[in-house]
């Protein structure tokens, strides 16, 4: 059986991707089915999200910086007039913060707080392709070690030889930094900041 069947190679045109209806992230891969998701590059490894959770694909454009926020925070964006937090999911992944460059995107995903649907955008180095992942090659997260925290992780695939990170997002971010980065849109929602220095 194919390990790893290429659904869109066309992930990195924005608006591509169905919003999340309604769907919820248990922190384990589903043992009996297999998993759809976006793949994507952050500080030179592998990652992915469940395409359930995500809205839309977005260019990087000008991010407002906000005073006083998280150190994985990098800034805000105005997405159709509302005013989206932008984390930069290599710092909060305890990796070193990467440079923007030409293939960096905005992933905006959609995670569940306390019963509610809340947006937000994750920064990534590039965005690779949407891939079908067989249950069979889908492992449950590692107890103990690496070099990112095990509740951040809802499974790993494997693709070929290439094992990759299936992030659980209703925990890279709890229900307390959703909070705080509500707040600091509604702050820079209404201060004017100027642009962000990138």
């Amino acid at each position: 059986m194919t390990q790893a069947t290429v659904v869109n190679q066309d992930a990195q045109r924005p608006g591509q991707l169905a919003p999340a209806e309604g769907a919820e992230q248990t922190g384990q891969a589903d043992q009996n089915e297999g998993i759809q998701c976006l793949t994507f590059s952050v500080a030179n490894e592998r990652f992915a999200v469940d395409i359930l959770d995500i809205r839309e694909i977005i260019e990087v454009g000008m991010m407002t910086s906000v005073p006083l926020a998280p150190d994985f925070v990098r800034g805000v964006v105005n997405l159709r007039g509302n005013v989206l937090p932008v984390i930069d999911l290599a710092v909060r992944l305890g990796r070193e913060r990467q440079d923007i460059g030409k293939r960096t995107c905005i992933v905006v995903v959609e995670i569940r707080v306390a019963r509610e649907d809340l947006s937000l955008g994750i920064l990534v180095d590039e965005v690779n392709e949407i891939l079908e992942i067989d249950p069979e090659h889908l492992q449950p997260p590692p107890k103990v070690g690496g070099r990112m925290r095990t509740d951040f992780i809802r499974a790993m695939g494997r693709v070929e030889d290439i094992f990759i990170v299936l992030l659980n997002m209703n925990h890279v971010l709890n229900r307390g930094d959703m909070e705080q980065l509500q707040e600091l849109a509604s702050f820079a929602e209404g201060s004017g900041l100027g642009p962000a220095d990138e």
